[in-house]
């Protein structure tokens, strides 16, 4: 697959609302209405808060892996939050993401920052 065919959302935000109407929404829709063949949520800062603590989104990341979404998080962030475990359970994968979102930004894939 060419890297233009895919898309990184870099979920940054302890906010709720910002993953309900538009992390949340646009994966999920980006796959659904084939906007992008390839969607991959990368968890890192206060997100991981929000992902490892909240029961809803919880059940909603479950529901974006399961439509095909790829979800990620920061393994540093998710160390220092004591999260690692809980990311672990839920099927998301939890690595370091210097490097690779560095790798992101050189190529030609595109990265949405929330």
């Amino acid at each position: 697959m060419e890297a233009k065919d895919k898309l990184y959302i870099l979920w940054t935000s302890g906010e709720k609302i910002t993953f309900d109407e538009m992390v949340y929404k646009y994966a999920l829709n980006s796959l659904r209405y084939h906007w992008w063949k390839e969607v991959t949520l990368i968890i890192w800062g206060a997100s991981a808060m929000l992902a490892g603590k909240d029961f809803v989104v919880q059940q909603e990341i479950k529901e974006l892996s399961g439509a095909g979404v790829h979800i990620t998080a920061c393994k540093s962030c998710a160390d220092d939050l004591s999260l690692s475990g809980i990311f672990e359970k839920m099927g998301i994968e939890v690595k370091y993401w210097g490097v690779p979102l560095t790798k992101v930004l050189r190529s030609e894939a595109k990265l949405i920052t929330v």
